[in-house]
């Protein structure tokens, strides 16, 4: 290799030649000349490699510890809280076809661009050359990921997210079936945060199978391997027919029944995803990405590609998220950012206590009425601040969380936000129906979102923004893997915020009956009345669910209220999401097959029943 042996010493090189990968050797030597680093270390799966790690991303000063033994905060700079939308490219060739939606720049010239802003971009500071693996290791489902950054944070927060990967790579026999991603957090200032935000750049290049990303340090934006990597994987999935999904997994338990049946779920941001993935007694594989594949069998399997949870810290409280909150606030290695420090104890917003007025934040140090340049005042801690921690910390994993065969999925479950239209649950047709309802996900945006409130998103699957192939190829897929299996997942909808003279039809903690039902569906132990849009719970069934999960009674009058079909509403979204899908290229003629026939289905309930709102008993 051609890089100077005062960057790269013998010993880091040889770990580097003992993978006997050239492709590999390639892309470590033409980066690590391209940003000139003063130093390279090479860090394997080993204890000692991982824990030098977390020192340097102490000694750093990227992170600093907590009084909580295990704990630090780390914090990104003031320009920095979010994944940036609008630096974010996926490069292509002028023969590359996606979808409208997708922000795209030419891929020669966006090479050109970014190579020009990483020249040179590692001088002074320490290059980490690391190695991951997306999914459970030595398994169909594992991805090798290199992972090449200046920050020991970044590299810190991976070992947390993901699986080490050294082995794997060895595994590879010099094949060059990775993806790699290269980071830098470019020059920093006195709080060592990035100063060039004006050069930011995060650029997929799925033909490459790689992501360059640059002067950032929010982990959204500089931990490659998770929503950068995800575009990658949907890219190679849709080449190869299986599914990379931005869904969690989970494990359902029913109290009275041993068995666990597993669930896989999409739900656009506030939609419930979360609280979903976590409800009380149930078994958590993943909260955010699945990889998805056919088995001899003929069921679907599915891996969650990470072993850790980097989760917005905000409302996270003994009373609504008691298993995270107590993980948060008791001994074990993890990583909060942005959120506010006092005597080295950290403070977020909504964690249920009484929150001091003064601390350090992730503008500096900080009074209550603090403003900033343009005038607005700056929270206690910010509102997308997040935690870091490996999965396996929490008392709800799955038993089955590295399991290299995945597990069987047996739902899916798709949720949006709407106040007026769906019921809290429903079952689709068929497999094809289901891919409509996932094609139909909408978001209602709310008070904590820029502009207009209740202004409905449509959000294909909850993976609009990470889509990197044409929409109808996106959708054609999900049907011809359908088609593929013997045994096809029951797909659901559900709905937690149906409203009335503007309050909320039911609780928070009613979506364990939901869920419960859909369980109970799978198994055929419940029955359902057929609707215009699909298979809704009988009262009987809800009605004992919610005695024996809650021992609350579940009147009639609620029932009513809650699963009456809303014939003009789910019209009118019928006609939002045909505009929207007309305006695509190649959708596949069964996504309008079941529109049209969802449109007949409502308007003949219609006149029948002379109503735009329609009791569930009317059709039973």
């Amino acid at each position: 290799m051609n890089i100077d042996k005062t960057i790269l010493n013998d010993e880091n090189l040889q770990k580097i030649k003992q993978l006997n990968n050239p492709h590999v050797e390639r892309i470590v030597e033409e980066y690590v000349n391209l940003c000139k680093p003063a130093k390279v270390s090479v860090i394997t799966d080993s204890f000692t490699d991982i824990a030098y790690i977390r020192q340097q991303a102490l000694e750093l000063g990227e992170e600093r510890k907590l009084s909580m033994p295990g704990h630090t905060v780390h914090f990104d700079g003031i320009q920095d809280q979010g994944r940036d939308k609008k630096n974010t490219c996926l490069l292509v060739t002028p023969d590359m076809k996606v979808s409208k939606i997708i922000d795209v720049k030419d891929r020669e010239e966006g090479l050109k661009e970014v190579y020009e802003i990483m020249d040179g971009i590692m001088k002074g500071k320490e290059c980490f050359v690391r190695f991951f693996c997306l999914g459970p290791r030595h398994s169909r489902f594992s991805i090798a990921a290199l992972q090449i950054t200046d920050s020991a944070y970044v590299s810190h927060s991976e070992d947390l997210l993901y699986r080490v990967g050294y082995e794997q790579f060895q595994s590879l026999n010099g094949s060059d079936e990775f993806f790699y991603l290269v980071h830098s957090a470019g020059e920093l200032d006195e709080r060592n945060n990035t100063k060039n935000i004006k050069d930011r750049r995060i650029f997929i290049d799925v033909l490459g199978k790689r992501v360059l990303t640059v002067n950032n340090q929010y982990a959204g934006n500089s931990v490659g391997l998770k929503k950068l990597a995800l575009r990658l994987a949907i890219y190679k999935a849709n080449k190869e027919d299986w599914l990379t999904e931005h869904m969690f997994i989970m494990g359902v338990k029913p109290e009275d029944k041993k068995r666990v049946t597993y669930f896989t779920g999409a739900f656009p941001s506030a939609c419930g995803k979360t609280s979903t993935a976590m409800v009380p007694g149930q078994q958590i594989v993943g909260d955010d990405i699945a990889y998805i594949r056919h088995a001899d069998d003929g069921k679907a399997y599915a891996v969650n590609i990470e072993q850790g949870i980097f989760g917005i810290i905000e409302d996270v409280n003994p009373v609504d998220d008691p298993v995270i909150y107590e993980a948060l606030t008791t001994p074990r290695e993890l990583i909060i950012s942005n959120v506010l420090v006092k005597d080295d104890k950290p403070y977020w917003l909504g964690m249920g206590q009484i929150l001091p007025d003064e601390g350090e934040n992730f503008s500096g140090a900080w009074k209550k009425g603090k403003k900033d340049e343009k005038g607005n005042e700056i929270l206690l801690a910010h509102k997308n601040a997040r935690y870091t921690i490996r999965l396996s910390e929490l008392k709800n994993v799955d038993p089955k969380l590295y399991d290299p065969e995945g597990v069987p999925i047996s739902g899916v479950i798709y949720g949006g936000r709407d106040s007026d239209t769906s019921v809290p649950v429903y079952q689709s047709f068929d497999w094809a129906h289901g891919m409509f309802i996932g094609a139909s996900l909408e978001s209602e945006t709310t008070a904590a979102t820029i502009g207009a409130v209740g202004v409905r998103e449509l959000s294909p699957m909850a993976n609009l923004d990470f889509l990197v192939v044409p929409l109808g190829t996106y959708l054609k897929n999900h049907l011809k893997f359908g088609d593929r299996l013997i045994v096809k997942p029951v797909v659901f909808a559900t709905n937690y915020f149906l409203k009335e003279d503007g309050k909320f039809l039911n609780e928070k903690v009613d979506k364990k009956v939901w869920l419960m039902w859909m369980e109970g569906r799978v198994h055929g132990e419940y029955g359902a009345i057929e609707t215009p849009v699909g298979y809704i719970p009988k009262y009987e069934d809800i009605a004992k669910l919610f005695k024996k999960i809650f021992e609350k009674k579940f009147s009639r009058e609620d029932y009513d209220k809650q699963f009456s079909i809303r014939i003009d509403k789910f019209l009118e979204k019928l006609d939002r999401v045909e505009k929207a899908y007309r305006e695509e290229d190649n959708i596949p003629d069964e996504f309008y097959v079941i529109l049209e026939m969802l449109r007949n289905r409502l308007t003949g309930a219609l006149e029948k029943f002379g109503k735009s709102v329609i009791p569930p008993g009317e059709f039973a």
